[in-house]
């Protein structure tokens, strides 16, 4: 073989080696801050408030936590004295304990309208037992004994656009409901989807993804398959294609999904899109079982379920990821984060932890949407979650894969530590392209179809064909799916102007029905150059 043949293999094998143990891409940026060393329990669930205050909670039957009820209270019946569900203030940075007396294990919950938070299910005695928390100072939860028809566990959530929630499955519940009934004698219908997307070894698909279609159908996703579901009429309007590969997406193979941004144009949205990513292969639960932990999945599917032959299209992420949050961002894009590269979702069941965020842009072309960010020192595996701020840092908290408490002598201890992931977009470099709003005010209600003015201040040159005003819904987090969650890129029709100096008015129209986004509370952003303010409170409503 001549010497320039050899020489050039030579070349090809260190540049083959190069790729191999480059990085995927490069790290895009964002930052990490401990908030609190330890807000006395293991946030496995998290929904923030319309008044800035994150209520989470944990499991109430694996002993005493590490924050104690005030005023020397005990739960009923029991000699634990210890809270298991927390309030804490985004504004002041501090937690108050509040009072669970039923097991809200791997439960589901909805923002209603009014700012409550309606908390259902659980395990055992929390089965069939609706919880309410309507914060302020002295607050705490109330129970609505046998508020559910059936037991759910592992179910899922979604507010409708008349303003009640439904709730979709949950361990060996192949039904749905609603929550408040219309009457005392209002049924479970059954749900074949749910009978027939169960894999009987292991499930794989406990909190399937729902997400509401603007023409007022729910998008349900399963295991590896997807329906668009009439369930006043309690019919399939559609089935989409099985997801390639055919890969289990649902607990405990645990993936993650998000409904991506729905841009308004003249009271529609042309485009309706899902992504679901990560996961763990068929098989993965009975191996992890005998300490054998498979590699998580690595690809993301995207499907335009608005088209007339919606089709998925696969996309690879530079991080194989199970058990991870997906959130929507203030300018659109998306952020993975939490989870693990090897297992599934159980005690015990993860490994290699994947700390690093990843961000993934829509809008940019296939091959360039994914964006490693800077990572964490924390292990956040099972049990981990994550909910956008209005600020719009992301509040990161929980991780326990362990049947109780344990802090020592274990691969990944119990984390009790809260902590803030801030996007690149909050670098102070870009201050000077950040917008300030100056009206509307927050807690404006805002009427559907009807104009909004938004007026708003930047400090430094403004491009006025980049400003956009989003609207997202703060979701219900657990699990590795936010319940409830959307983004809307509101109608401008190209209206932004200068008002005067640094200061320029933008009218957008709000969103024409509660297909598009029920009546609630949400937090209104204005972007420039995909910079966002911090956001206000605004109330839909008819």
């Amino acid at each position: 073989m001549a010497f320039s043949t050899i020489l050039l293999y030579h070349h090809l094998l260190i540049l083959v080696l190069f790729l191999l143990h480059a990085p995927p891409c490069p790290a895009a940026g964002g930052s990490w801050s401990i908030l609190l060393p330890s807000i006395g329990i293991s946030a496995m669930h998290m929904q923030l408030l319309p008044n800035d205050r994150v209520v989470m909670y944990d499991r109430t039957d694996f002993g005493v936590s590490n924050i104690s009820l005030p005023n020397g209270k005990c739960r009923p019946n029991s000699t634990d004295c210890s809270a298991h569900s927390v309030e804490y203030d985004v504004i002041s940075n501090t937690i108050r304990p509040l009072m669970v007396l039923t097991n809200v294990w791997c439960s589901s919950g909805t923002l209603m309208p009014d700012g409550r938070l309606v908390q259902t299910g659980g395990w055992a005695d929390g089965y069939r037992r609706v919880k309410i928390y309507k914060s302020c100072s002295k607050c705490d939860w109330k129970e609505i004994p046998n508020g559910l028809n059936q037991q759910r566990w592992y179910a899922t959530n979604h507010l409708l656009p008349d303003g009640r929630q439904i709730i979709i499955g949950g361990r060996q519940a192949f039904n749905y409901e609603f929550y408040p009934k219309m009457s005392a004698s209002e049924n479970s219908p059954s749900f074949p989807f749910l009978v027939q997307t169960n894999d009987p070894n292991v499930e794989n698909n406990l909190y399937p993804f729902v997400f509401l279609y603007p023409d007022g159908n729910l998008f349900v996703f399963a295991n590896n398959r997807a329906i668009l579901f009439n369930y006043s009429k309690n019919q399939v309007v559609k089935t989409y294609p099985t997801m390639p590969g055919g890969q289990p997406r649902n607990y405990p193979s645990t993936g993650s999904a998000v409904l991506l941004p729905l841009r308004l144009k003249k009271g529609i949205v042309e485009s309706v899109e899902v992504l679901v990513c990560g996961g763990a292969p068929k098989g993965a639960f009975a191996n992890a079982n005998n300490g054998r932990f498979d590699g998580a999945l690595d690809t993301c599917g995207r499907i335009k379920i608005s088209d007339p032959n919606p089709q998925w299209v696969m996309e690879t992420m530079p991080l194989a990821r199970v058990m991870g949050d997906m959130l929507l961002l203030p300018n659109g894009h998306v952020l993975i984060i939490n989870g693990a590269s090897a297992g599934v979702a159980g005690w015990e069941l993860g490994r290699n932890p994947v700390l690093s965020p990843v961000t993934y842009r829509p809008d940019n072309q296939i091959g360039s949407r994914f964006e490693v960010q800077n990572p964490s020192t924390k292990p956040r595996v099972y049990h981990s979650t994550a909910v956008l701020l209005r600020d719009g840092r992301v509040l990161v908290g929980g991780s326990n894969p362990h049947d109780k408490y344990v802090f020592t002598n274990v691969l990944y201890p119990t984390e009790l530590s809260l902590e803030a992931f801030s996007p690149s977009y909050l670098d102070s470099s870009s201050s000077s392209l950040r917008p300030r709003i100056l009206s509307p005010k927050s807690k404006t209600k805002i009427r559907y179809g009807k104009r909004v003015d938004v007026t708003f201040m930047v400090s430094g040159g403004v491009d006025l064909k980049s400003v956009v005003v989003t609207l997202v819904s703060p979701s219900f987090n657990t699990h590795s799916f936010s319940m409830n969650q959307r983004l809307l890129v509101l109608d401008s029709g190209n209206s932004t102007k200068a008002l005067g100096k640094s200061t320029y008015k933008v009218s957008v129209t709000a969103p024409p029905s509660g297909n598009f986004a029920p009546s609630s509370n949400y937090i209104l952003y204005v972007v420039h150059k995909e910079i966002p303010s911090t956001g206000i409170w605004v109330r839909m409503q008819r």
